[in-house]
């Protein structure tokens, strides 16, 4: 029976074809993607001695099918298509950027304070950087596809989550990073953590990033772990604990683009009328 309110182009629209809609490729798609393929192409020529290594495993004697790594192989492929989905360079960059400077921090604090360590033994590997921005990126658009999905689930559902979920995952961060807990890295890192899940707003895109995060953390710690690319102080292949901090590290992310969204245009108004102050500018406007 009708409402009698008029349903717009998107409301009558079923879910499933929001999202295709949402995720077609654009001109910056194919930016994107010649910008993923020569950072790849710059990682293996700067650290090319680290790609000859790799290449030294394969034995000529088993059939290549057995010694493809069609786990890694999966990643690559599924976040360069994540990627290229909805690409808009103006969003996009300031969500590159982040993931770059916060995967710096995190694999600073996670290699020094010896929590993980990479086989090169790098404190942190610069080389593993990179793989951040192009993480949140795919977050990005996991993010997008868990909203459509659950975007007739009422805000209560998120709030008890967000209460469950945060709390918990604290918890485990204290237990996780218990015998580093005198060092500074640690102490900062669990502030950092905490004053965040206090003062977040809007928990239905926290919740949701969350486990978008979380479930492509999954994969790479995998990945990273059996192959012992990095090797956690708990040997455990991967840890619980660094599955979900890949979803919270996410949700600071997107705190930080969240901020740098409103932060950004007074900065740039800043700049362009050096000595105004802004309540100034808009009163003579």
């Amino acid at each position: 029976m009708s409402s009698g309110q008029p349903q717009t182009l998107q409301e009558s629209r079923p879910i499933a074809g929001q999202m295709l809609a949402q995720f077609r490729w654009t001109r910056a798609s194919y930016y994107l993607f010649s910008g993923f393929l020569l950072l790849l192409f710059l990682i293996g020529y700067v650290w090319w001695p680290l790609v000859v290594e790799y290449l030294s495993y394969f034995n000529p004697e088993i059939s290549i099918w057995r010694q493809i790594d069609w786990l890694l192989i999966g990643n690559f492929l599924f976040m360069t298509i994540m990627i290229m989905a909805g690409a808009n360079l103006k969003t996009d960059l300031p969500i590159l950027v982040i993931g770059l400077v916060g995967g710096l921090a995190i694999e600073g604090w996670g290699t020094q304070t010896e929590l993980w360590t990479y086989y090169t033994f790098e404190r942190p590997p610069l080389w593993i950087i990179p793989a951040w921005p192009i993480a949140s990126l795919s977050i990005d658009r996991l993010f997008r596809m868990l909203r459509m999905a659950s975007q007739k689930a009422p805000e209560k559902v998120f709030t008890w989550a967000y209460w469950l979920i945060f709390p918990c995952f604290y918890a485990l961060m204290w237990y996780f990073v218990w015998p580093t807990l005198g060092k500074s890295l640690t102490m900062l890192a669990l502030a950092l953590v905490g004053l965040l899940i206090v003062a977040l707003r809007g928990q239905r895109g926290a919740v949701l990033t969350f486990i978008a995060g979380a479930g492509l953390g999954y994969f790479l710690e995998l990945w990273g772990t059996t192959r012992e690319c990095w090797t956690y102080y708990t040997f455990e292949k991967p840890p619980f604990f660094a599955i979900l901090a890949h979803g919270m590290a996410a949700v600071a992310f997107w705190w930080g683009y969240q901020f740098s969204k409103k932060l950004w245009p007074r900065i740039v108004e800043k700049f362009a009328n050096p000595g105004v102050i802004p309540e100034q500018a808009s009163a003579s406007d």
